[in-house]
């Protein structure tokens, strides 16, 4: 994997960059669609790559691990070919969703011991296992096996965590070098930042990441519940040492303002299920802020469900009959709802990116926070 760094913003620390892979190019600052099981929930992969058309999605180790299982998906020649998907993938290492089961679950020094949200059965990942699964599911990036932490978090535990996150970390890459590649394409290792919201763990997380030499790095147990002000702290902390001329991935985030404001602060890659969760329950976001598509003001309003007319749906339904859609609980509304969102989210990453390049950013981005904290 090759990183281009095309251009810093000189009023922000803004990026825009280019990333290659085997899979092709991606362009940044992205935005990563979230596909959790294989597959962009109610989305075709068609109009996921005619209409929505990001360079990269993500997958989900964990739920992958437990279904359809990793011995299908190398009978199948990996996930790009199991779901029909030839540009990048990228997938997450379970940690997270480890992290979510917290009474399902048992953290110690060799791993986790977790039980299955599907059966009730026990599993255990590793570091190393973690490696191997991430090798058989054949991603084009693939994460280090890392702790969340929950917030609020105790120092003591965010500092102790933190330090076995590292020492995982060196189990995962010793793993790496003895484990080659499966499917004739490189795969592209970044490892995780962690120490919750105390800032000198940050600095000596961000540091140790730094000096783990990966290709990418990334920033992880943020947005999990902490005010938008620590997030954006923590990230300024974390990018002053990430080095410059690897991209940074913030995961998990977030809503359309957080993207933008941790764009400004140095950021390249993004995924959070919040376009994709909130369409299916009747928020869109816009340009000119977000609409609750159920509320009754839309009941007789015939004009497009967004003027901007980024993908199909914008412009062919109403949105009087996207909100009758939801009424009735028919599931085209979802699928109308998640197209538009993801829609506008790419729209805005790839905006982001012309303004960068033109040299306007923090002008562009001070008016689009203000426009979209709007409630229509």
């Amino acid at each position: 994997m090759t990183f281009d760094l095309k251009v810093t913003d000189s009023k922000t620390k803004a990026r825009a960059g280019k990333l290659t892979t085997d899979h092709g190019v991606i362009e940044t600052p992205i935005f990563m669609p979230v596909g959790t099981v294989a597959t962009v929930k109610g989305v075709h992969q068609r109009e996921l790559k005619d209409e929505i058309n990001p360079d990269i999605i993500l997958a989900n180790t964990y739920h992958l691990y437990l279904r359809p299982q990793t011995d299908v998906l190398e009978k199948a020649g990996g996930l790009h070919k199991f779901m029909n998907w030839d540009r990048n993938i990228l997938t997450d290492s379970g940690g997270y969703q480890v992290y979510s089961l917290s009474a399902n679950r048992k953290i110690k020094e060799e791993g986790v011991r977790f039980k299955s949200h599907i059966d009730g059965s026990y599993h255990t990942f590793t570091p190393e296992g973690v490696m191997e699964i991430q090798r058989t599911i054949g991603a084009d990036i693939i994460m280090a096996f890392d702790e969340c932490t929950p917030y609020p978090c105790d120092y003591r535990y965010a500092k102790r965590s933190m330090h076995m996150t590292h020492r995982w970390l060196d189990r995962c890459i010793n793993h790496l070098e003895k484990t080659p590649v499966k499917y004739g394409f490189d795969q592209a290792f970044f490892p995780i930042v962690q120490g919750s919201t105390y800032k000198d763990l940050r600095q000596q997380s961000a540091e140790y990441i730094a000096n783990a030499g990966a290709v990418g790095n990334a920033i992880g147990g943020l947005s999990v519940g902490e005010p938008a002000e620590e997030m954006y702290a923590m990230t300024e902390v974390v990018t002053a040492i990430l080095p410059e001329e690897k991209p940074r991935y913030l995961m998990g985030v977030g809503t359309p303002i957080n993207i933008l404001e941790n764009i400004a602060l140095g950021v390249d890659m993004f995924d959070c299920v919040m376009p994709t969760r909130n369409a299916r329950n009747g928020m869109l976001f816009t340009a000119h802020g977000s609409i609750n598509i159920k509320n009754l003001k839309w009941r007789e309003d015939f004009s497009p469900i967004d003027e901007m007319g980024i993908t199909f749906v914008d412009t062919e339904y109403s949105k009087a009959y996207l909100r009758h859609l939801f009424t009735v609980n028919e599931l085209l509304g979802k699928q109308i709802a998640t197209i538009h969102n993801l829609g506008f989210y790419m729209w805005l990453v790839r905006e982001a990116r012309k303004h960068i390049l033109a040299g306007d950013f923090a002008l562009w981005k001070d008016m689009m926070v203000k426009q979209m904290d709007n409630r229509l």
